[in-house]
């Protein structure tokens, strides 16, 4: 079997600072700029003229593709050069010209998980938090403090306001305007964007059993369907659906959404 390559590759081009953190099998193309309090991981490979900013934290075996800038300063007006972090977790993917800004004070980074693909020119402002295996389309906007749980597929050219929530296993269709949560496991869409269904393609390609996704399609019926209110439909998911984890972690995101829902 062949073994991994564990020499580190330099374009002369390159410019990496003394104080940059490299591991083994790294490669940096021509023209990409890595900075001071940079940690790159195993593996990783970096195409050519990415950038890499002080306090960029990057895994192991990432793929960051040309004109990328990770860490960059935040575009918050109350930033004020505190020492602050970018996270990239392992065996991510970051397309051309995708900007991640590191975070600022309030919670003193910007993480994107593992496994997670963003596609070409999306951004991910100060503090975001994205979990593991999410994928962002092509010219996603993310405004500072968005969260997006685990599995989430957010399509292209998606602007999404600051401090909003997309739950885990849902999908947001291409070019739609996202400004309150997005409940776990559901498609949404439209303008103004709505709830249209639950995302059964997706539960189904990993792996959801028949009688998990019939139960989150009860709930989306109660919840989205039944023209209760909020609360309301919440006691009567309680009271008439069995308990199941997926229930509970639909029920948990609803419970704390500051924003209000998408509905």
């Amino acid at each position: 079997m062949p073994t991994a390559n564990t020499k580190t590759s330099i374009h002369p081009t390159a410019i990496i600072s003394p104080g940059a953190e490299l591991g083994s099998g790294v490669e940096v193309g021509p023209f990409s700029i890595i900075e001071d309090d940079v940690e790159i991981g195993d593996g990783t490979i970096i195409h050519s003229h990415a950038k890499l900013e002080s306090g960029a934290r990057i895994g192991k075996n990432c793929r960051i593709f040309q004109g990328a800038v990770l860490a960059g300063k935040p575009q918050d007006l109350k930033f004020e050069n505190e020492k602050t972090y970018a996270r990239i977790g392992d065996n991510t993917t970051i397309r051309e010209y995708v900007t991640v800004n590191r975070g600022t004070k309030h919670r003193g980074e910007t993480t994107v998980g593992s496994n997670c693909l963003l596609m070409a020119y999306s951004h991910v402002a100060h503090d975001c938090i994205l979990g593991d295996n999410v994928i962002m389309a092509n010219s996603v906007n993310l405004a500072g403090h968005v969260e997006i749980q685990d599995f989430a597929i957010v399509g292209g050219v998606v602007p999404v306001h600051q401090f909003t929530r997309i739950g885990c296993h849902s999908i947001i269709g291409g070019g739609f305007r996202v400004v309150q949560d997005v409940c776990p496991y559901m498609l949404a869409a439209g303008y103004p964007l709505k709830i249209y269904g639950l995302n059964r393609v997706g539960l189904t390609r990993r792996g959801f059993s028949a009688e998990t996704i019939e139960l989150l399609d009860k709930a989306h019926r109660i919840m989205f369907r039944s023209r209760l209110n909020t609360s309301t439909a919440v006691a009567r998911i309680k009271q008439e659906l069995e308990p199941a984890p997926e229930i509970e972690k639909l029920l948990a995101f609803i419970e704390s959404s500051e924003r209000g829902l998408v509905k």
